[in-house]
C-alpha cells in the first residue's frame, strides 16, 4: 500500500496528513499553530512531532511538501520565509530525504495549492488556471496546459508583490503599494490600527471588538466589524478587495487563464469583499477578456492535497 505523507509549512500554522495513494480521505491529520517567536528550527521540531504522531512507526512511500515562501522547486531548497526567520537557503528536500529515506518533493504553497485545486478541487476539467491564496501573505500558482508553471527561476505567480498603488504604504519586500501590503490579513489589521491611532474618535465597533487593545486586531475581526457597519473596517476591507481585483484584472490581460481560484482566510471576508473584488477585476481587464473568479473548493486543505498530488506525480 502506497502511503503519501503531505506536509504544509504555513506562515502561522503547521499541518501534516497521511493518505493512501489514490484515496480522497485522510488516514490521519494533525495541525498545530506556530508560536509567534518561531524560527525554522522551532517549526521543524513541531513538524517532526506531527509526523511521528501520524506515521506511528510506518514508512511513507513518498513525501510532498508545501512551503509558505519562495522555493527552488528543482532542488527543493527554501529560499526564505517572509514570516519566519532562519529558513534562508535551507535544503528542505535533502533534509527530509536524509531523515525519512524516501523521495521528497517541495514547492511554494501557492504553486502546490494550485496543483491541489487542479487535481482534486475547483480546477478539475480545466487546463489553465491561476490559484491565489490570501491569508498571512498573498501568493499565486499557475497551471498552464495542464502542468504547473513556475517560471524560469521558480518565481512565477508572485501576484502579492505586483504594485497596484505606487504611492501606497511600504511592503515587507521594500516596494510600495503591493497587493499583499493592502490585501493580506495581517496588513489589513496594521492598516486599521494605523487609522484608529490617528482618528481617536472613530472606529467604535472595531475598538469594542478588541476591547481597545489594537494589537488584537486581525483580518477576521475587520471583516466582522465591517459587517456590523464600522466605516474604518469597511474602508480597509474595500481597499483589500480593490488591490486584489486590480492584480487579477492585470493577470487576466497578461495570461488569460480559464479560471481564477481564490483560497486563504481573507476569502472568508464576506459578500462585500467578493463583490468589490469581482467588479474591480472586471473593470481592470479588457472587455474581450473572459474572467471567472471562484472560491477554492478544498479550503485550507488545498496545500496539503497539492502536496499529495506533487508526491504522486514525482513518484510515478
Amino acid at each position: 500500500m502506497a502511503l503519501i505523507l503531505a506536509l504544509d509549512f504555513g506562515g502561522t500554522k503547521l499541518a501534516a496528513a497521511l493518505v493512501k495513494s489514490g484515496c480522497r480521505e485522510w488516514l490521519r491529520y494533525e495541525s498545530r499553530l506556530s508560536p509567534s517567536n518561531a524560527d525554522a528550527n522551532t517549526d521543524l521540531e513541531i513538524m517532526r512531532s506531527l509526523i511521528a504522531s501520524l506515521l506511528q512507526g510506518t514508512t511513507p512511500t513518498a513525501i510532498g511538501v508545501s512551503f509558505g515562501g519562495p522555493v527552488d522547486a528543482t532542488t527543493g531548497t527554501v529560499r526564505l520565509s517572509h514570516h519566519v526567520s532562519g529558513w534562508e537557503n535551507l535544503p528542505l528536500k535533502n533534509l527530509l530525504e536524509r531523515e525519512f529515506g524516501v523521495h521528497t518533493s517541495v514547492d511554494n504553497d501557492a504553486n502546490i495549492a494550485a496543483l491541489g485545486e487542479y487535481r482534486f478541487g475547483a480546477g478539475q476539467g480545466y487546463d489553465s488556471l491561476f490559484y491565489i491564496t490570501i491569508s498571512t501573505g498573498v501568493g499565486g500558482g499557475w497551471i498552464l496546459n495542464g502542468k504547473p508553471w513556475q517560471g524560469a527561476g521558480g518565481m512565477a505567480g508572485e501576484i502579492g508583490h505586483m504594485v497596484v498603488d505606487p504611492a501606497g504604504p511600504v511592503c515587507l519586500c521594500g516596494k510600495r503599494g503591493c497587493v499583499e501590503r493592502l490585501a493580506s490579513g495581517p496588513y489589513m489589521a496594521q492598516n486599521a490600527k494605523n487609522i484608529l491611532q490617528s482618528q481617536q474618535e472613530s472606529g467604535n465597533i472595531l475598538r469594542r471588538l478588541v476591547e481597545n487593545d489594537l494589537n488584537l486586531l486581525t483580518g477576521q475581526i475587520i471583516s466582522q466589524a465591517a459587517s456590523q457597519g464600522d466605516s474604518i473596517a469597511q474602508a480597509v476591507l474595500q481597499k483589500s478587495a480593490w488591490a486584489l481585483g486590480v492584480g487579477i484584472g492585470n493577470a487576466a490581460n497578461l495570461i488569460n487563464p480559464q479560471r481564477f481560484i481564490l483560497g486563504g482566510s481573507v476569502t472568508k471576508a464576506g459578500d462585500t469583499w467578493w463583490n468589490i473584488l469581482q467588479k474591480t477585476a472586471r473593470e481592470t481587464a479588457l472587455p474581450e477578456v473572459s474572467l471567472e473568479i471562484i472560491p477554492a473548493a478544498l479550503g485550507d486543505d488545498a496545500p496539503l492535497w497539492g502536496a499529495v498530488a506533487l508526491a504522486e506525480m514525482q513518484s510515478n
